[in-house]
């Protein structure tokens, strides 16, 4: 099996089981067991579908076990969908799923590094916990999450290249996936994500991102760079409703991606503008791989490169030594 192969089956299978499974799930009887009805807090204004990541995830989830491994992920990411599942029937309280977030984020960072100190574990399983409710937290606009994992995982494939064919077949599954899911999902929307989808998708992208600074392909920033304008918008959010006292773990409208579309943004508006970010956000994280802020600023600037200001040094010292 050719990595070139891998990567394709990897991609066109998850699209394809993806695509498959909605299909089914749109049928009349299906599309009523997880409607969305619209709310007070809500961006629709009639009930749609929340079953897009009942096919998005397994999908996503077979094709990584066929054509990257990665088990103890699989495993982990089908753990946070089924948990996810029950809390769309039967609504959880917070810190039941909160807690299952963290036991799964230690879980696989004890699987994937083991040999790391207790101290780093706990900052680690915090920033895997609140990336696993990254998805969740800003798939509130048709396209928007679907979008921006194609993005994400996308550039995740890009920067493990050809060296890392394992890892770039993982992230092409979830692109496959989410770009089926993207069928349905792109404005006007006919499913949603839900949480069964938005939890495990967060969850990969921490995982897969540990995964590929394990194998020494990016450092532990470049995940935070590549879904920066999730990252952003969700945690300053955040901390303005924390700084209000706000009850944080209740559903809201005060997304920066939210109160845009209050404030007259279309839904396919708002999704290409921050398509736009997320793809400038891919393309600095993967220029700047290795290299230094400073050098990384140089080239996305295309500033003349090093060789051609040597060339000019040495022209100016031949000067200074003729005179």
């Amino acid at each position: 099996m050719t990595s070139k192969l891998g990567l394709a089956g990897a991609c066109v299978s998850a699209f394809i089981l993806c695509w498959a499974g909605l299909r089914l799930l749109m049928l009349p009887r299906a599309r009523q067991w997880f409607l969305d009805r619209p709310n007070h807090r809500s961006l629709h204004v009639s009930p749609i579908p929340r079953i897009g990541g009942v096919a998005m995830i397994p999908a996503a989830l077979i094709a990584i076990a066929v054509w990257g491994g990665y088990w103890e992920i699989v495993v982990l990411a089908a753990v946070l969908m089924a948990l996810s599942l029950i809390d769309d029937w039967r609504h959880l309280r917070p810190s039941v799923r909160l807690l299952g977030h963290l036991v799964c984020a230690v879980a696989v960072i004890w699987m994937l590094l083991p040999d790391l100190p207790l101290a780093f574990v706990f900052a680690l399983a915090i920033a895997v916990a609140w990336i696993t409710n990254l998805f969740n937290f800003m798939d509130g606009s048709d396209g928007l999450a679907g979008g921006m994992a194609l993005i994400g995982f996308g550039a995740y494939a890009v920067a493990a290249g050809g060296t890392h064919p394992m890892l770039g077949a993982a992230a092409l599954a979830v692109c496959g996936a989410a770009g089926a899911f993207l069928l349905f999902n792109f404005p006007p929307a006919r499913v949603f994500m839900g949480d069964a989808g938005s939890i495990p998708l967060g969850f990969l992208a921490a995982a897969l991102g540990l995964v590929g600074w394990r194998a020494g392909l990016w450092p532990l920033w470049f995940p935070v760079v590549v879904f920066g304008p999730f990252m952003v918008d969700a945690s300053v959010t955040l901390a303005r409703r924390i700084v209000k006292g706000e009850r944080v773990w209740e559903a809201h409208r005060s997304h920066y991606y939210q109160r845009l579309i209050l404030s007259g943004w279309t839904h396919r508006r708002t999704a290409f503008w921050e398509y736009a970010l997320m793809l400038l956000s891919a393309v600095i994280a993967i220029v700047s791989i290795n290299r230094s802020v400073v050098y990384s600023m140089i080239t996305f600037c295309k500033v003349k490169p090093t060789a051609d200001r040597s060339n000019n040094d040495r022209r100016c010292s031949d000067r200074r030594q003729a005179r």
